[in-house]
């Protein structure tokens, strides 16, 4: 049975950092994109960042958290980090872990496995 388990998050105020991880059982991710989308109450959820060690390590973000945010993997714990740097209030929802894609993606679609969710709140 895969789990992507979520852990991390927390109430802050702007300005702030938090780092999000993801652990991962069941089975191995290290050839395949782990990722981190959120979703704030009434709203799509959307696309934070990705990275993929197949052929090379790459990482993609979201225009919104480029230069705030930055995504890492642990191959070996077959986990994957979410370094959050100056949060804004925009910031808050809840940030899901995903894996299993093939290849980058931001399409919530492409990946196969999703955590249960770790809130972020940032307060002004």
């Amino acid at each position: 049975q895969v789990q992507l388990v979520e852990s991390g998050g927390g109430l802050v105020q702007a300005g702030d950092s938090l780092t999000l991880s993801c652990a991962a059982s069941g089975r191995t991710f290290s050839n395949y994109a782990m990722g981190w989308f959120r979703q704030a109450p009434g709203s799509e959820r959307e696309f934070v960042a990705a990275a993929i060690s197949w052929r090379g390590y790459r990482t993609s973000y979201a225009d919104s958290v480029k230069g705030r945010f930055t995504i890492s993997r642990d191959n070996a714990k077959n986990a994957v980090y979410l370094q959050m740097n100056s949060l804004k209030p925009e910031d808050t929802a809840g940030y899901y872990c995903a894996a299993g894609a093939l290849r980058l993606s931001v399409r919530p679609s492409d990946y196969e496995y999703w955590g249960q969710g770790t809130q972020v709140t940032v307060s002004s």
